[in-house]
Formats: structure tokens, C-alpha cells, sequence
């Protein structure tokens, strides 16, 4: 009998992301309680950089920015935000990372897990992706099942199912 595999990833499509940031824009422009205060969201490598008058403007702008995300399929797991800063000009700057690939100690915790769940099946690290192998392809969906209901705090998305 084949071997059955497939990959665990964490990719965010930058497009729809491009796309997500557009139509937010818009929204905060039209918006009458953000209309002149200076909010904006800079798109960057990997990041996205949140700019508003004051911490209140700034959530309703992350508000709306994860609303978008969520309807273009983008999981909100996937970015990382940290604190809100002082900048220039009395505003408040929040930068966001955007996940891109699995961080080695996730992906450690994701082979402890299937080795925990007692499964024929054996997974293995490569890079920033996890590749599992298995007999059956019942296990092997059975397996995806358990990790969509895991609490990892991660985006995953399951592809090359062979």
C-alpha cells in the first residue's frame, strides 16, 4: 500500500491582504467618526503598520481592518500585534506581523501532539513547514480533524494531500 502525506503550512496570501488593506482604506475614509484623524494602515514586508489620533481611533481602525481580513478568508491568528507607540504629530502607531511559515517550537508542539495522539502516523520538520506520512488516509484526515481543533494559536493550512 502507498504512502499517504501531506504538508502543514502557514501562508498568508499577500494579495488578498493588498486587497483587505484597500477596501478597509475606504471604509475609514467614508467612516464619519474616523474622518480627519489621520488614520491610515502602511503596508510593509511582512508587517502592516497601523497609524490613528489616539488609542480609541486605533482599535476601531483594527476593528475594521480584521473585519476585512476575515471576509477575504484571512485568518486572524496569523498576525501578531504588539503595542501600540507614540509617533509624530501626537498620533499612535501599531505595528502588526503577518505569520509566514511555522516558528520551530510551534512546530515542535504540532509533532508532540500527533506522536501524543497515538496515530500511524509520522511527522517530520522540514524548514518552516511540517510534512505527515501515513498508511491511511483516514488517519491522515482524522489527524486534520484533531489539529483544526487544537488551541495552537497559529494559522495552518493543510495542502500537497497525496
Amino acid at each position: 500500500m502507498a504512502e499517504s502525506s501531506f504538508d502543514i503550512v502557514s501562508e498568508i496570501d499577500q494579495q488578498e491582504v493588498k486587497n483587505a488593506v484597500a477596501q478597509a482604506l475606504k471604509e475609514i475614509q467614508t467612516r464619519y467618526d474616523l474622518k480627519d484623524s489621520k488614520s491610515d494602515i502602511a503596508i510593509g514586508d511582512r508587517e502592516l503598520t497601523l497609524t490613528s489620533v489616539d488609542e480609541y481611533k486605533l482599535k476601531a481602525v483594527r476593528d475594521i481592518l480584521e473585519s476585512k481580513l476575515m471576509k477575504r478568508g484571512i485568518s486572524i491568528k496569523a498576525l501578531t500585534y504588539q503595542d501600540p507607540e507614540s509617533a509624530l504629530g501626537g498620533t499612535v502607531r501599531q505595528k502588526v506581523a503577518m505569520q509566514n511559515g511555522i516558528p520551530i517550537e510551534k512546530a515542535r508542539e504540532i509533532v508532540k501532539l500527533i506522536k501524543n495522539s497515538k496515530m500511524k502516523v509520522q511527522a517530520a520538520i522540514q524548514g518552516e513547514q511540517l510534512r505527515v506520512t501515513g498508511k491511511s488516509r483516514d488517519d491522515l484526515q482524522a489527524l486534520m480533524t484533531m489539529l483544526r481543533g487544537a488551541k495552537l494559536d497559529i494559522d495552518m493550512q493543510f495542502t500537497n494531500y497525496r
